[in-house]
């Protein structure tokens, strides 16, 4: 991301703030209303870090990036809101910010005004310029906004990123689109600025189904310099092209493959991986395999995964979440059952304390049609669930009693989870109580 807004303090401030904050607790606020009220009196921006149990992208950043003395130094400066999507407050802030995706870092001023955000994991090498370029540019989106009119090319190139950041196209598009000609000329002439477009244009497509501007927007931005959101575009391609005669799209996807594979053996499969999104990469590659009918290469690209994470993991599944799971979705994705069911177990003993490998399992051997194996790791991922995972562990426990002819019992997990979660996430409700009439 670009520039973001400007710290606006005097050195001697500075220092002030720096003490100020190093003395406060070291507890992070768990509410974004907190930490606002906490940043109104020490005068510093919030840095929200949006995150939940089921983000293994999220622990990635916890274990590799979100530490040591960079971390330390944002810590001193800005107030640090840990804040987990399941739960109801986290929930409608992220309503409120449009956080579509996770992990998501974004940044506020104290009045709560956005000043910018960072999407997805990040190397560390990549996440703390990007994050002090915000802290260090003072500008609320609003007041980009203002540069662009005035013909910045470089706020016109923020403001559309953070269009692209929302999952808002059409949006993004209309806002460039009401520039004056001459600022929307010079734009135009910025590769940067560009290729945001082209991403804007691309997002649009697919909300309107427009499978032909989709294929021709992703293959300009394949084009262009997108580092390690390549798996993410892919995506967005092999959706718009789903539709294209076998002929067509083996012509489409073919020089892609070849990018993908390239982009592995560079990006992925080496010592220190220059992206953190490991997982995507190899599972777009193998999607992009299976689309072109290669079951050899799909196989072969998810079994070198699996390998290489095995090696790297060795017998210790406790010292990097993220990569133990990449393991669990390489295997789900081979359908190497056996074999997830020999991991499952190791997963939970290393993360004994959350609901989420319990539920998991329990729910990948309901899927499979073995509700009794199922239901007692459901039974025991729902001791341990809350908010919004509450209501989507019960709901698969409600599937499996309901399999195993206990209507009763069914009923009775309804009434106490509804009575527990009173009228939060109205969509897992609705999910719950059909799964009890279904």
């Amino acid at each position: 991301m670009k520039n973001l807004w400007r710290l606006l303090v005097a050195t001697l401030a500075g220092a002030l703030l720096v003490s100020s904050l190093q003395a406060a607790e070291s507890a992070h606020p768990t509410s974004v209303d907190a930490a606002l009220e906490k940043a109104k009196q020490a005068h510093a921006p919030v840095l929200i870090d949006f995150s939940a149990p089921w983000c293994y992208s999220c622990y990635y950043m916890a274990t590799h990036v979100l530490n040591g003395p960079e971390w330390l130094a944002v810590e001193a400066k800005t107030v640090v809101a840990e804040i987990d999507a399941d739960s109801p407050d986290g929930a409608a802030w992220m309503k409120k910010l449009e956080v579509k995706a996770l992990p998501m870092y974004v940044v506020l001023d104290e009045k709560g005004n956005e000043l910018g955000r960072i999407v997805a994991e990040q190397p560390r090498e990549k996440f703390y310029p990007q994050l002090n370029k915000i802290l260090a540019a003072g500008n609320t989106l609003d007041q980009l906004k203002q540069k662009a009119l005035g013909g910045s090319t470089d706020a016109t190139a923020t403001v559309l990123g953070s269009y692209q950041a929302r999952g808002q196209g059409k949006e993004g598009l209309d806002w460039f689109a009401s520039l004056p000609e001459k600022s929307r000329a010079v734009a135009n002439k910025n590769t940067v600025v560009t290729l945001w477009l082209d991403r804007l244009k691309l997002l649009n497509a697919l909300t309107a189904k427009d499978q032909p501007t989709a294929m021709a927007s992703a293959q300009r931005v394949l084009a262009g310099d997108i580092g390690c959101d390549r798996p993410y575009v892919i995506d967005s391609l092999l959706e718009a092209s789903e539709k294209l005669p076998a002929a067509e799209r083996s012509k489409l996807l073919h020089p892609q493959k070849v990018a993908m594979d390239r982009f592995l053996d560079q990006q992925v499969f080496i010592n220190t991986p220059t992206c953190a999104d490991q997982r995507s990469a190899v599972i777009s590659t193998a999607d992009v395999d299976a689309a072109l009918g290669d079951t050899t290469a799909e196989s072969a690209v998810l079994d070198r995964a699996i390998d290489a994470t095995r090696q790297r993991l060795g017998n210790d599944f406790s010292h990097d979440r993220n990569l133990a799971d990449n393991l669990r979705v390489y295997l789900v994705r081979a359908k190497r059952n056996d074999e997830l069911d020999a991991l499952y177990p190791k997963l939970i003993a290393a993360y004994p304390d959350d609901y989420v490998y319990p539920y998991r399992y329990g729910r990948s051997l309901f899927e499979r049609g073995n509700a009794a194996a199922a239901l007692p790791l459901l039974e025991q991922a729902a001791d341990k669930a809350y908010g919004q995972n509450r209501l989507t562990v019960a709901t698969f426990r409600v599937k499996a009693l309901k399999a195993l002819k206990r209507q009763a019992d069914a009923e009775k997990v309804v009434s106490e989870v509804l009575e527990q979660n009173g009228q939060w996430f109205p969509e897992q409700v609705a999910a719950l109580k059909t799964a009890l009439k279904s």
